[in-house]
């Protein structure tokens, strides 16, 4: 449905309330110290994108450093300038930008080390592969290291074994997220 909500217009409605409903989880769990959120490429594209995340987690009173917004590869290629200048104003907010499904977009390494980051999310289909597949493990490697190098957190998608997790640990990768650690659950859980 996500795709029918961006062609109808419907996802810029969606975006604000899922941004709205981060916000008053974080209340509801003030030692949570991070929380990070999907933003769809024709949220992102806003005019005045920066400024309206500000505007709602000030009226939340959520510290901004308590968001991470995870921005997929294709939605930062558009048009340089305004992505560069939007991450930017985000990040000067204190708030953590992540490059989301790492690996499966278009953007180049050139534009990568341009871009105001927190981290980098390593697409699950590099995980899925990554121990029956020696070059998928060579490039799950290289995005670590690459991460490492420019100073940002790595988090592996879609772990869903003891030997991927053992793999990237074994890999410095740091940061997991899959059904190998739990499945999604109701926020009372």
């Amino acid at each position: 449905f996500i795709h029918v909500a961006e062609e109808t217009g419907l996802m810029l409605l969606i975006g604000d309330w899922v941004i709205k409903e981060a916000c008053s989880q974080l209340i509801k769990w003030p030692s949570l110290p991070r929380l990070a959120v999907n933003i769809s490429p024709k949220q992102f594209r806003q005019p005045k994108f920066a400024h309206k995340i500000s505007t709602i987690l000030s009226e939340y009173g959520i510290v901004k450093s308590r968001l991470t917004l995870e921005i997929t590869e294709g939605s930062l290629v558009e048009d340089a300038d305004d992505t560069i200048e939007k991450l930017q104003a985000l990040q000067n907010m204190g708030i953590h930008i992540a490059i989301d499904d790492f690996g499966t977009g278009y953007s180049s390494l050139a534009y990568l080390k341009q871009l105001p980051l927190n981290q980098l999310k390593i697409d699950q289909s590099f995980v899925r592969d990554m121990n029956t597949d020696s070059n998928v493990a060579v490039i799950v490697e290289t995005i670590i290291g690459m991460a490492k190098h420019f100073g940002l957190s790595v988090i592996a998608e879609g772990v869903e074994t003891i030997q991927q997790a053992q793999y990237l640990r074994d890999s410095n990768c740091k940061g997991f997220q899959g059904y190998h650690f739990s499945k999604p659950l109701v926020a009372d859980e």
